[in-house]
């Protein structure tokens, strides 16, 4: 699937990004080409979004 680039040049911060919608909705979000920042109350799972991109 071929995905738009239509949050090129917008920042989205995503909360309880660790895991489960949070986590999909940022990794969704960074791969249209959104600057992504992420808050999770579990570091190490945040880390590992951080290292797939």
């Amino acid at each position: 699937m071929k995905l738009s680039r239509r949050f090129e040049g917008r920042v989205a911060l995503i909360t309880g990004g660790g895991s489960g919608l949070g986590r999909a909705t940022a990794i969704r979000l960074a791969r249209e080409g959104a600057a992504v920042g992420v808050a999770s109350r579990n570091l190490e799972k945040t880390q590992s979004l951080g290292k797939l991109f």
